[in-house]
């Protein structure tokens, strides 16, 4: 989820009291306090009423106090192994959590329909703690599911459900972001994991200088996006640097799988720089296959806030048919 889905001068004031104020998102006050004001409501973890997915919290790291929600679904059996599925959730690496009421819904929907076991990343967030370390987290999170690959890690449920031969990265907004950087990593870092596919949905990409309604209509989101940026980084990684802007990044031909699968929305004002994200994979020398589901009508990360809608249920048919393609053609 991105914090600015319409302009910046719709969502950001500022005050004597407030010197910055993104409106139902966060202020920062005089004396540098960050108050966020969303992704606050969590739901335990538990078995979810209308899918029977189980869903549990572990703490991977007590140094950092990194943890993950661990998903199974309710057709889990002790002698099948699953599709691994690691998920990133958005905020602009600022806001929301792998509890809030924003994402667990829809990864119970996600675990439920494409029997898999999920593994959503409660990444540390900025301004308290800047990039790089989201993606530090990330990383450490991939290669703590990596020590399950002899069923013998740490974790009971990864070493009885989770296949490490068909892991899949995910992720929407920021989340996207750290899903594409994270299958990079892959690529360059030998892991106990075989990573088959990488989902975008509508990821949060940018760059210093502006391209196509950037230069207009759309200006004021970029104000706004650039923004987020530079509170999550707090002014200290620039617009152009490869993690944020993959046009730079010279890595981006080692990308750790041979298929992507990115899903945007036509009321997305981040679609510009998703579809350019796509030249430049295809440019890169990045020998894997690309595809794209628009979603006609639609704003950003819209599948989260109504996931009865028919759109929603697309994009997770669509979700469920990249992880399962077997499946999706019986």
């Amino acid at each position: 989820m991105f914090p600015f889905p319409v302009s910046a001068s719709a969502y950001i004031s500022t005050s004597d009291e407030v010197p910055i104020e993104v409106h139902g998102c966060l202020r920062i006050h005089h004396d540098g306090r960050f108050e966020r004001l969303a992704g606050l409501n969590t739901i335990p973890a538990g078995t979810d009423q209308l899918t029977g997915v189980q869903s549990k919290d572990v703490v991977i790291s007590h140094e950092t106090n990194l943890s993950v929600r661990l998903y199974i679904p309710k057709s889990a059996m002790q002698n099948q192994k699953l599709p691994t599925l690691i998920y990133y959730h958005g905020g602009g690496f600022l806001t929301e959590s792998s509890a809030s009421t924003t994402y667990h819904p829809t990864l119970n929907l996600i675990t439920s329909e494409s029997n898999v076991i999920t593994v959503s990343v409660d990444y540390r967030l900025a301004p308290e703690y800047p990039i790089p370390i989201p993606y530090e987290d990330s990383w450490d999170a991939i290669k703590w599911v990596a020590s399950h690959a002899k069923a013998n890690g740490p974790e009971p449920w990864l070493n009885t459900y989770a296949d490490l031969h068909n892991v899949f990265l995910a992720g929407d907004s920021s989340g996207a972001n750290i899903a594409h950087n994270m299958a990079i990593l892959v690529g360059l870092n030998p892991t106990r994991i075989n990573l088959k596919g990488v989902i975008l949905l509508h990821p949060y990409f940018q760059g210093n200088e502006p391209i196509g309604p950037e230069l207009g209509k759309d200006r004021d989101f970029k104000a706004a996006a650039d923004l987020t940026w530079k509170l999550a980084s707090g002014g200290r990684v620039g617009l152009d640097d490869p993690v944020f802007n993959p046009a730079m990044d010279l890595r981006i031909s080692k990308f750790g799988c041979s298929k992507i699968l990115m899903c945007v929305a036509e009321k997305d004002k981040c679609n510009v720089r998703s579809l350019n994200y796509k030249e430049v994979m295809e440019k890169s020398g990045w020998k894997g296959r690309f595809e794209v589901m628009e979603i006609k009508g639609q704003g950003h990360t819209f599948f989260l806030f109504n996931t009865s809608c028919e759109n929603a249920r697309a994009l997770r048919r669509r979700i469920c048919d990249f992880i399962n393609p077997i499946r999706s053609k019986v």
